[in-house]
């Protein structure tokens, strides 16, 4: 089969219920996040990496990276989240092109208040649905899709 060929009807399966998941389950994060904090689920996810990073702060241009967006869809979004001070931006000493991202106390905090919902969210409508087993497949092949995106994303850069 090549890569222009249809899909077949296991395959089509496969794709639609992937899809249509995929949508469900973000608009129902969507919707969690928004009435327990006032979060878009984009802007959850930069506090979450600034949370998990080392002093809480990243540079900006490794936050894009992480949270896989654009350099200027990243500062529109860190734009957002500093002026409601759960982020504040610090030029960075050792590299005066660069700029860090800091996790304020108040996004420590809007986390905690989110984190929650966000977990009863995930667990009620993807992980108590999957058998141990079908999340062991389900992880190992989408991480293995996600490499595979990640890995056209580097040689489109080169």
């Amino acid at each position: 089969m090549t890569g222009t060929s249809p899909l077949d009807p296991r395959q089509m399966h496969a794709w639609l219920g992937f899809l249509t998941a995929s949508h469900l389950l973000e608009h129902e994060i969507e919707r969690q996040l928004k009435r327990d904090g006032g979060l878009s689920h984009a802007e959850f996810e930069v506090l979450v990496r600034l949370d998990w990073a080392e002093g809480h702060r990243m540079r900006m241009s490794d936050l894009a990276r992480e949270v896989m967006v654009s350099k200027s869809r990243l500062t529109y979004q860190v734009s957002g989240l500093e002026k409601a001070g759960l982020v504040r931006r610090r030029p960075c000493d050792a590299d005066r092109r660069a700029v860090w991202a800091e996790l304020t106390d108040e996004g420590a905090a809007a986390l905690a208040r989110v984190r929650p919902g966000h977990r009863a969210v995930v667990r009620e409508l993807l992980i108590e649905e999957l058998s141990d087993d079908e999340l062991e497949v389900l992880g190992e092949a989408l991480n293995r899709v996600a490499d595979r995106l990640r890995e056209r994303a580097r040689q489109r850069k080169r």
